[in-house]
């Protein structure tokens, strides 16, 4: 068993900065979802963090990070850097997603205006 959320998703994804780790499990990736589903948003945004330092890096697929963010959002919608850390991950897996990226930049110049 994963003892984190970013242990779970390195052992199914790797990690370009860590070796992957040897659990001698079967990964299945409805079992992650799940786990990212339920996490609380400091879980959630611990594995981005460190899976994926710099944005552009990382092997976490980009339908992870966009529901990570997704997820995180939901428990903390009016935190401005929040808003502005997922629209820059839009901005650069776009451009599908830029006018929910510009959505959520023009959200945190509000909450920073008020």
């Amino acid at each position: 068993m994963h003892k984190t959320l970013t242990e779970h998703a390195r052992c199914l994804y790797g990690d370009e900065y860590r070796p992957t780790p040897e659990c001698g499990q079967e990964h299945r990736e409805h079992y992650f979802v799940e786990e990212l589903t339920f996490a609380d948003v400091d879980t959630i945004l611990s594995m981005l963090h460190e899976l994926c330092p710099n944005v552009v890096d990382g092997r976490l697929p980009v339908w992870v990070r966009n529901l990570a963010y997704r997820l995180a959002l939901l428990q903390r919608p009016d935190e401005p850097a929040l808003l502005r850390s997922a629209a820059e991950n839009l901005w650069l897996h776009g451009p599908d997603w830029d006018d929910i990226a510009a959505e959520l930049t023009q959200h945190a110049d509000a909450l920073d205006s008020t």
